[in-house]
């Protein structure tokens, strides 16, 4: 239970960081007052204080109380505080850099794919494959099934950080694939798409996966660009 209420508090106050209901550089309430004011155990309140220092977004310092840290000392990697931003203030310029660390990532994943694969992940892209044409039909949630599709390509890579980032990325194509796939003329919404990409990391086409993957995140980053 302890463990629930120190969870809740910190997302309670992680998004009402990044809001802005606390200013950047300007003091929040004391532990004490935290406490009264959520109805929470100063145990449960001390370890929601250190779980949001250890995510950057606040410094609390003996007899200096808490103080709210510049966003350039967020961790953006961490998926809950990626969620919070993109969940309370999600903005087209925060989505052009995110799709360019997609971009860094992706392609070079599914060239991996293609090289690396074992046959077991190779069915596993597969099922992500069958998912995504399920969704289609109104079977299997669409956004899932894309992240899924992704999620086994990356495992497939064989690259440990890729596989370690898989829960960053995420968090963040929730909403990514969100605007790109509202956006009339997204070439790598329906199971087509996926098909060539997964044909090319079964048949071992290292270049051609990579260049599928690239072309659609180019296109993504022009399409958020022209809307600048």
């Amino acid at each position: 239970m302890s463990q629930n209420l120190t969870q809740q508090l910190t997302h309670t106050l992680g998004e009402a960081i990044v809001k802005g209901e606390y200013p950047i550089g300007k003091g929040m309430p004391s532990e004490a007052v935290l406490c009264v004011q959520y109805e929470i155990s100063r145990s449960a309140t001390r370890e929601a204080v250190k779980m949001l220092s250890a995510k950057g977004l606040i410094s609390s310092r003996p007899k200096q109380g808490i103080t709210v840290n510049p966003e350039s000392q967020w961790n953006l990697f961490d998926t809950d505080v990626l969620g919070w931003i993109l969940k309370s203030k999600p903005s087209l310029h925060l989505l052009k850099e995110f799709t360019q660390v997609r971009f860094g990532i992706e392609p070079l994943a599914a060239k991996l794919a293609a090289q690396n694969a074992t046959p077991e992940q190779i069915n596993h892209i597969e099922d992500a494959l069958h998912r995504i044409a399920q969704s289609q039909a109104g079977l299997e949630d669409e956004l899932d099934a894309h992240i899924n599709f992704l999620n086994m390509i990356l495992v497939a890579s064989g690259n440990r950080f890729f596989i370690q980032l898989t829960q960053f990325v995420n968090a963040a194509l929730r909403v990514s694939i969100r605007y790109t796939n509202n956006v009339k003329g997204v070439s790598n919404t329906d199971v087509t798409f996926h098909l060539k990409v997964f044909e090319a990391i079964k048949q071992g086409d290292a270049n051609t996966a990579q260049t599928l993957v690239s072309d659609v995140l180019i296109d993504a980053l022009a399409l958020i660009e022209s809307r600048l």
